[in-house]
């Protein structure tokens, strides 16, 4: 399938995982292109700095000789697709070339409906240190390895995108209801995960703190992991502070190792045992694990951390109020003196209406909340809510800002503010840094 002789076309290539895939396709010394909107996002600064050609989309960026790579975003209807069918080109979507892709691996395919970036981030960063490995995780990084003899990727859910996945190993961080747009009900979610649990061919290691994924069934073994005694895979005497977390792992009732994780939040000590679970089923040693575990300096917009004057600036994607509550967790953890700020800013209308009462809760634990309007994605550009409807359900005075509009946020002066979502709220929160940065606290 894979050939040098081809260009390789990425149609949306700023997409978090068709970059990401780029990147390890030119790793590998592939020739690369891609195509996108103009509009700046996070994901191209490292297909830049490769030095990876970035065109506007257009009918004409597409020639004689190339292999298209299609992200799903794109309808069959795009011109640069139409172009590619005249031309007979080899065209794929992004999921079926990275699942043809990962079976000359032992592949791990990291899944959940949250935590898949950071664990995946996590395993990668823990894994490329003991062994040759070839990575794509979602937050925009990938990186090749013509010598790997491992391959971790993160695996959406989407649409059911991840069944064109048949992994070696499979984690599965937890089972919420998400992407309301697609899937009907919990249970239509659960099913999804079912069905790749089925495709997995060696192991699963799943969380069992999650009360849908003690249900799953597989042909292989399922080892759980958890904070008790009760899990295969457990931590013990657990010391959270503001260095990170410090914890005991038992595998199978034996004591593994002692681990020190420099992340924030109980969500990521779980991130952590299914990494190291994972690890240990390939034989890797506890103190080997624990050393590189502890260097883990997260992954892109998970908990970004910036100090501007006495500001402490946080980027983060959550985008789900399951995702909200964990940052702002991990937030007090790591700064208990300080208040937390929560400037959210909701992605696709139809996740803000089906979760609207609990995006108000999950929110309402922060000290203070601002609000950005809602972020129109390319699949949902409209809907029937607006910003105000979330405002009035949490329970104390919210103001709406914007890039037009940061004036509220001026008045702060040591506490943490959390940017958070899955838009283009990072723009937001840099123009704020800028903007910041250059006051003059003693006239305030």
């Amino acid at each position: 399938m894979i050939s040098k002789d081809t260009i390789y076309h990425f149609v949306g290539i700023k997409g978090s995982g068709m970059s990401a895939l780029a990147l390890i396709l030119f790793g590998e010394g592939y020739k690369v292109q891609g195509s996108d909107v103009g509009k700046y996002f996070f994901t191209q600064q490292e297909l830049e700095n490769n030095q990876i050609d970035l065109l506007e989309f257009s009918a004409d960026n597409i020639r004689e000789g190339q292999t298209i790579i299609a992200g799903n975003a794109f309808g069959d209807d795009h011109p640069e697709l139409v172009r590619a069918r005249e031309l007979n080109l080899p065209i794929y979507r992004y999921h079926d070339f990275l699942g043809e892709l990962i079976n000359d691996y032992t592949s791990i395919a990291v899944t959940g409906s949250h935590g898949k970036t950071s664990t995946t981030g996590l395993l990668s960063h823990t894994l490329k240190n003991l062994a040759p490995l070839s990575y794509l995780i979602g937050d925009g990084t990938g990186k090749g390895d013509e010598t790997a003899e491992y391959f971790a990727l993160e695996a959406c859910e989407y649409r059911r995108h991840f069944l064109a996945y048949k992994p070696d190993y499979a984690i599965i961080t937890n089972v919420d209801f998400d992407h309301p747009d697609y899937y009907r009900s919990i249970e239509d979610v659960f099913g999804a995960f079912q069905s790749f649990s089925q495709q997995a061919k060696k192991a699963i290691i799943a969380c069992g703190e999650d009360p849908y994924l003690k249900n799953i069934t597989a042909s292989v073994p399922i080892y759980y992991y958890g904070l008790n005694d009760q899990y295969d895979i457990y931590a013990n005497d657990i010391q959270r502070n503001e260095d990170g977390s410090k914890f005991e792992v038992y595998i199978k009732g034996q004591r593994f190792g002692s681990f020190h994780l420099p992340s924030y939040g109980e969500h990521n000590i779980l991130n952590s045992l299914a990494v190291i679970g994972l690890l240990f089923l390939e034989g890797f040693k506890a103190e080997d694990i624990a050393k590189h575990i502890a260097t883990f300096q997260g992954v892109k917009r998970r908990f970004s951390v910036k100090q501007v004057q006495n500001l402490i600036l946080i980027d983060d994607y959550a985008h789900h109020p399951s995702e909200i509550k964990a940052t702002i967790d991990a937030a007090k953890q790591k700064y208990p003196n300080r208040r937390v700020v929560a400037i959210f800013q909701p992605h696709t209308f139809s996740r803000t209406v089906a979760l609207l009462q609990e995006f108000a809760d999950s929110l309402s634990l922060a000290d203070h909340v601002h609000l950005v309007d809602i972020f129109r994605s390319a699949r949902e550009t409209e809907g029937e809510i607006s910003i105000q409807d979330l405002a009035k359900m949490i329970n104390e005075k919210v103001e709406i800002i914007s890039t037009d509009h940061l004036s509220p946020l001026m008045e702060y002066q040591d506490e943490v503010l959390l940017f958070m979502g899955a838009g283009d709220i990072d723009n937001l929160a840099r123009q704020f840094e800028d903007a910041y940065g250059s006051l003059n606290l003693t006239t305030l």
